[in-house]
């Protein structure tokens, strides 16, 4: 019954979330993770000045999110509903994005991706080659939602995969489904994910443990600091559901000290 409830509640408060969204408010989404190597907070910290300077605080909000993808072109933000796509943004820049494209609507030309095979200027980032060509599975929050905020999480169906996990199925059902979805491990070795759940499920006493290795030896890879940095809710909902199915009462998250940004954001 206890799970029953959750779920409605947790519905309950999706509805409210998507009923007292504006979907014609503007909202400036700005990278502030790897970004901020470039000057990210300085360009966020002019953004609030001169918004609160011009009295439209309560009509934009400024989201910080996750990495967009795009770190060539740091720092970047996009502005909805428009989809309006800046590059190599500085904090000089705010006053006349906020005068041209936040109030007129226009595009600041100067600031928008130029291609570099034909010298068209795109100012739309789902017409931007480098993200046209993507579909985002795993960090497709990344970039769009706060991370820092639960809300933000639950409006796109965050937690409802573990709330069907433990209402309507079965944690043998859970691993079945892993097994039939062929998901594998990214080492090496490519292990199945259900059989290992398995194995642990089947093995001999109470006390099970499940970890979450965010280690990242390899030389240059950032996959699992920008789904922890840009959208954590989603690792710790996987673990949950694993904890389900596996029979583990408590997780760990192995996180390395070199990633204080993705250590704040599952800390919160």
């Amino acid at each position: 019954m206890k799970k029953i409830k959750t779920v409605k509640a947790l519905n309950s408060f999706r509805d409210f979330l998507i009923q007292n969204t504006d979907p014609a408010r503007t909202c400036i989404r700005i990278c502030m993770t790897g970004c901020r190597a470039y000057g990210a907070e300085e360009v966020r910290d002019a953004l609030k000045e001169e918004i609160n300077i011009k009295g439209l605080e309560h009509k934009v909000e400024i989201r910080e999110t996750g990495c967009h993808g795009f770190c060539a072109k740091a720092p970047v933000m996009v502005i909805d509903p428009q989809n309006i796509f800046y590059q190599q943004v500085a904090s000089e820049d705010i006053p006349q994005i906020v005068s041209q494209t936040i109030i007129k609507g226009k595009v600041v030309e100067r600031l928008v991706y130029n291609d570099a095979g034909n010298g068209e200027k795109i100012p739309y980032a789902k017409q931007i080659p480098f993200y046209k060509e993507q579909t985002k599975r795993i960090l497709a929050n990344c970039g769009k939602i706060d991370p820092t905020e639960i809300s933000h999480y639950i409006i796109e169906d965050g937690y409802t995969a573990f709330c069907k996990a433990v209402t309507d199925m079965t944690p043998d059902q859970v691993i079945e489904t892993v097994e039939k979805s062929k998901l594998r491990g990214r080492g090496g070795a490519g292990f199945p994910t259900g059989r290992k759940w398995r194995f642990v499920r089947e093995a001999a006493g109470d006390l099970k443990y499940i970890v979450c290795n965010a280690d990242e030896g390899d030389p240059g890879a950032f996959m699992d600091r920008a789904v922890l940095e840009g959208d954590p809710h989603s690792v710790l909902e996987g673990m949950l559901i694993a904890a389900y199915a596996i029979g583990a009462r408590t997780g760990y998250i192995y996180c390395r000290a070199e990633y204080p940004i993705a250590v704040e954001h599952l800390k919160i």
